[in-house]
């Protein structure tokens, strides 16, 4: 069988031999070598990685994750910034600032509010307020304002007194809900109507019939007015200083009949022939007398 090693050359000397013999005399020399087996080849040792080539982070990875860290170390000095807002004693409340107040006094409210005095700003909250308030009962309503570094400012919204209720030898001043918010003794001194039954109607039905339609006059008619009584929900009556009467009927359609009630009163009145009753119980029809 013939043999399949390959011939290699090599020029000069072969090993183990004494001097080469000069450049013009030399001989060539051939042998021949087996080449390693497969198995050898694959027991080699691995190729060291020094020569793997490593290629530079693409540029829009690296921005990304820039913006990211820079995204992270602003929400944490905002953290900390809002931290300190909450609570550092720089912002706690030192001055109560009140607006809105007729029945009330600032001073009143101020007091009612002391509790809230060095507590920080951001931890002060409306209801936390109302709370503080609730007992002024002329207080309906209160929103706050903080002013840095240490002003509370807090806007009243006071109920609306629409009669008197006469108590024994006092008078109540009531709101539409029958809340009552203040006394005098002197009815004359205050340009409220007088609701007829006594301290007793307060609640009732007839009571919130009549508030009702108090509620929906305009100041200037309601200064007008002494006195307001229903024997019915549906047969409401007020009665004008001047001695008129005004037939108002049921609570119904009543921002109508106080637009129609206030066009009549203003309308010039005639001598001869002076009205002594306003009928706005019908309001697109009605009738004086």
């Amino acid at each position: 069988m013939p043999s399949t090693r390959r011939p290699t050359y090599k020029t000069g000397a072969p090993a183990g031999r004494g001097k080469a013999e000069p450049a013009s005399g030399r001989s060539d020399v051939i042998s021949a070598s087996r080449p390693a087996p497969a198995a050898d080849v694959a027991s080699a040792p691995q190729r060291a990685t020094d020569n793997v080539l490593s290629f530079p982070e693409p540029k829009g990875r690296r921005i990304r994750r820039n913006i990211i860290l820079a995204v992270c170390i602003v929400a944490a000095l905002m953290a900390g910034l809002l931290a300190a807002a909450v609570y550092s004693p720089v912002f706690a409340v030192q001055t109560v600032s009140v607006d809105g107040t007729k029945m009330l006094t600032p001073q009143q409210v101020q007091d009612a509010l002391k509790p809230l005095h060095g507590k920080p700003l951001p931890q002060v909250h409306d209801d936390e307020v109302k709370q503080l308030l609730q007992p002024l009962v002329q207080v309906k309503d209160v929103t706050t304002e903080a002013r840095p570094p240490s002003v509370l400012v807090v806007h009243i919204q006071e109920r609306t007194p629409v009669a008197l209720v006469k108590q024994g030898d006092v008078f109540q001043l009531v709101d539409v809900d029958g809340v009552q918010l203040g006394t005098t003794q002197e009815p004359g001194s205050i340009l409220l109507p007088v609701i007829d039954g006594g301290a007793g109607v307060i609640g009732k039905e007839l009571f919130k019939a009549i508030t009702a339609v108090l509620a929906a006059l305009p100041a200037d008619v309601l200064a007008r007015l002494s006195d307001a009584s229903a024997k019915s929900v549906d047969a409401v009556e007020l009665k004008l200083v001047d001695g008129q009467t005004i037939v108002w009927g049921n609570a119904g359609e009543k921002e109508l009949k106080a637009k129609v009630l206030e066009a009549l009163l203003k309308a010039p009145a005639n001598p001869k022939n002076p009205v002594q009753v306003y009928d706005v119980s019908v309001p697109r029809h009605p009738v004086t007398r």
